[in-house]
């Protein structure tokens, strides 16, 4: 068993509820105001502590490259457990990946399905339907990059502050959610792009996932 302090073990947690509300870790300055820390640095060590525990491993490049390697409540993770199944297929999920969306006709529709995946079910927070590949920066500050493919969710609510896949119209989206009354703003992690308004009242708008990991192809 690994043994942590208490302060770790409070960012252990930290970052299983940000994995569990919003489908992504948090980046170290989210970390650092959240404890109070002074710097985003203090963080860093309390997670590079973690990692030498093996408690999470950090993948490099990225401000949310956390990973947790534990099987917590919120779900399986990455762990022993499932290593040591004798089987490791049984893990494996096979995923669509969504091309472009036809308007008016269903995300999931054959004609939009470009490839079929088979990946590791572990590397996500919650068991998605299915990938959708980023075009454009507008998550950019939330680790996801044009080309990144989206491990989504099928859903028909989020809560504030969760990565959704939106439909507007003729266009689907990737941003973080937010709402107020019959008011929703889609808000993108860039500060080059502007936050989108949507009034349910009179705007064609739904929610067609919850973002819940990400894959992407290095090289």
């Amino acid at each position: 068993m690994i043994k942590l302090t208490a302060r770790q073990e409070q960012i252990l947690n930290l970052i299983r509820e940000a994995i569990d509300n919003t489908g992504f870790p948090p980046t170290r300055a989210e970390i650092a105001a959240e404890l109070g820390f002074r710097s985003a640095n203090a963080a860093e060590e309390h997670l590079q502590a973690l990692a030498r525990k093996g408690a999470i491993e950090i993948a490099p490049g990225t401000s949310r490259g956390i990973r947790l390697k534990d099987m917590g409540e919120s779900g399986p993770r990455l762990g022993a457990r499932q290593l040591s199944l004798p089987h490791p297929a049984i893990m494996q999920l096979s995923l669509p990946l969504i091309g472009r969306v036809a308007a008016g006709s269903p995300i999931l529709a054959q004609e939009h399905i470009e490839a079929t995946y088979n990946v590791d079910a572990s590397l996500f927070s919650a068991r998605p339907d299915f990938l959708l590949k980023v075009k454009g920066l507008s998550m950019r500050d939330a680790g996801i990059m044009d080309g990144d493919l989206l491990a989504v969710k099928k859903i028909d609510a989020a809560k504030n502050g969760q990565i959704v896949v939106a439909r507007l119209g003729e266009e689907v989206t990737v941003k973080r959610y937010k709402k107020s009354g019959s008011l929703i703003e889609l808000l993108p992690e860039n500060p080059d792009f502007k936050p989108i308004k949507v009034d349910t009242d009179k705007d064609e708008f739904a929610l067609e996932g919850l973002a819940v990991g990400l894959l992407r192809a290095w090289g």
